[in-house]
């Protein structure tokens, strides 16, 4: 084993679940990942997030944690604060890259300002929707940004709230679909393209773009159930772009991952046009790792063992210690 220290020897707590709209998907991923971590001789638990978690790290301390709880608290880098007030290794990015990323206006401000490109936005809270009147409100937004735009909650994920509006008449649903799961919306210009992820890990050498995942849902958009339904989704695995939209995918991410300031790994998602111009959505500081999850399909088309890879960023967490 690398870095002197043996399976047995390193105790993990994987965190999933949690009180979001993404517990099911959230658990899913934590038994996944345990499996895989068990297989190679390591004592796993997987633990439902709840209010008894501190007790229990008090009680019986894990060597490291791995988060895999999907949506708040265990992106926004609340999960990960308590988890460093504790000095416990967390496998994954720490509370602040956590935080920038989860805020989807926050991260596309760090990503424009960095030259990043990123699709045209505004954002709107949903208490400017009574100070201003709804309607005229969105009339003016269409107006000036133009359609079809995309409305998605400023926090969230899994496609949750997330809607396409390609005529003015679906913008009210569109916000009040959005504001189910947050209370700002980032309205986006609509970027016609192809669906693009690319999973950055860092196993040592810095972070490392994974082969990019393309994603082509049979039956309209990429929203939930395109996501966890086996056979809703066709993922093409490398993605098939020419060598240099490659490479500038590859890059993007791992600049992306940089610019955030995030740890272990993510998963950068792009948009490719039909010139091949890339544009960067969003990063996700915890990748699911279900059946249909993209970030084990890209370290499996790396050539990598999902089980490995797991292991050795448990490794590098009790290492940091």
């Amino acid at each position: 084993m690398r870095d002197g220290a043996a399976a047995a020897d390193i105790r993990v707590l994987i965190l999933a679940g949690g009180m979001s709209y993404e517990h099911e998907v959230s658990l899913k991923s934590g038994r996944r990942a345990a499996d895989a971590l068990q297989r190679l001789g390591y004592a796993c638990e997987v633990r439902d997030l709840d209010g008894e978690l501190l007790p229990a790290l008090q009680e019986f301390p894990p060597d490291v944690v791995l988060p895999l709880v999907h949506g708040s608290p265990g992106e926004d880098g609340s999960l990960q604060a308590v988890l460093e007030l504790s000095d416990i290794p967390i496998v994954g990015t720490g509370s602040i890259g956590a935080r920038r990323a989860w805020n989807k206006i926050t991260a596309k401000d760090l990503l424009r300002s960095a030259g990043i490109p990123t699709p045209d936005w505004t954002s709107m809270p949903r208490q400017a929707f009574s100070d201003f009147g709804a309607r005229k409100l969105l009339d003016r937004i269409a107006a000036k940004m133009g359609l079809p735009l995309v409305v998605k909650p400023n926090q969230g994920g899994s496609g949750l709230g997330v809607h396409a509006v390609h005529k003015e008449d679906d913008f009210p649903s569109a916000m009040m679909g959005c504001f189910s799961y947050s209370d700002e919306a980032l309205i986006e210009s609509f970027v016609e393209g192809r669906d693009i992820a690319v999973g950055v890990v860092d196993l040592g050498d810095g972070p490392t773009a994974l082969p990019p995942v393309e994603i082509a849902p049979l039956h309209g958009d990429y929203d939930y159930a395109a996501r966890y339904n086996p056979g809703a989704t066709r993922w093409t695995v490398p993605a098939k772009l020419d060598e240099a939209a490659a490479a500038r995918a590859a890059a993007l991410a791992v600049e992306v991952h940089r610019t955030l300031g995030l740890g272990d790994m993510s998963r950068v998602d792009l948009i490719v046009d039909d010139a091949g111009e890339i544009q960067v959505l969003e990063a996700n500081v915890a990748p699911g790792t279900t059946e249909t999850s993209l970030l084990p399909m890209a370290i499996e088309a790396a050539g990598l063992d999902f089980g490995e890879v797991l292991a050795t960023l448990v490794r590098r967490a009790k290492a940091r210690a």
